[in-house]
């Protein structure tokens, strides 16, 4: 399969160009122009990249690829980015990054699907996420089991809100700055993938719930989507590596 068309599906199917973000999101790095095997995973890292070697696959699909301050403009290639950059481009392999725009899509990002995941219904569209209710309020202990044994986390919650959870806005990795105008929206808990310590007392002030279930455990559903999408629809071999990581 031609690398062009399979980023070409990918590009108009994410709709990137709708997106403002501080990465490119398409291709990233060019390889081999022919694709029979694609691994994806969360985040660029070494281990990564040599398990896509491993498994000879020819592109590398991420949702954090390399950003504005790995190679700043004008470019400065060293350090961990060097190390990396020189094994994709020593293998001829396509490395492939798609960040907002995997977090929006409204069936495979990472934000519907986490809705889907945890029951929510009559999502609307908020921020690159969705505000959502369950269908019968639970116990705020019952929904914090239930992120953590869904998304196999070990979540953090600032508990200030209500004790029966009904409402909750889902933004995934590091959306907690998102609080205030999630509970302008009417939402009782904000499930997200990191907590800055400057929005603690607003959260508390508020009166409403932060989960973090991490910004990694977030993140997984797209990339592993975009690869069971592409799997069908181009009929080739896709692998999900997962690196976990608890942050």
């Amino acid at each position: 399969m031609f690398r062009d068309k399979i980023i070409h599906f990918c590009e108009e199917y994410l709709r990137t160009k709708n997106f403002n973000d501080y990465c490119h999101n398409g291709l990233q790095v060019e390889g081999k122009s022919e694709v029979q095997r694609i691994v994806g995973g969360v985040s660029i890292s070494t281990r990564l990249i040599e398990e896509a070697l491993r498994l000879k696959a020819q592109m590398l699909i991420v949702h954090h690829g390399f950003f504005g301050n790995s190679i700043p403009q004008p470019p400065v290639i060293r350090g961990v980015t060097k190390l990396r950059l020189k094994t994709i481009l020593e293998n001829d392999l396509n490395l492939c990054g798609f960040h907002l725009p995997l977090d929006a899509h409204p069936q495979i990002g990472n934000n519907a699907s986490l809705c889907r995941l945890l029951g929510l219904k009559n999502l609307k569209p908020y921020d690159v996420g969705f505000i959502g209710e369950l269908n019968r309020a639970l116990k705020r202990d019952d929904f914090l089991r239930k992120v953590n044994m869904l998304l196999k986390t070990q979540s953090m919650i600032l508990d200030y809100g209500p004790k029966m959870i009904r409402k909750v806005c889902v933004i995934s990795g590091g959306a907690s700055p998102s609080y205030e105008g999630a509970f302008v929206a009417g939402a009782d808990t904000l499930l997200c993938g990191d907590i800055q310590e400057y929005v603690v007392r607003g959260v508390e002030e508020c009166g409403m719930n932060l989960i973090n279930a991490g910004h990694y455990n977030t993140e997984k559903l797209g990339v592993e989507n975009l690869l069971k999408l592409l799997s069908k629809k181009f009929k080739i071999e896709t692998h999900f590596v997962d690196i976990p990581c608890n942050v």
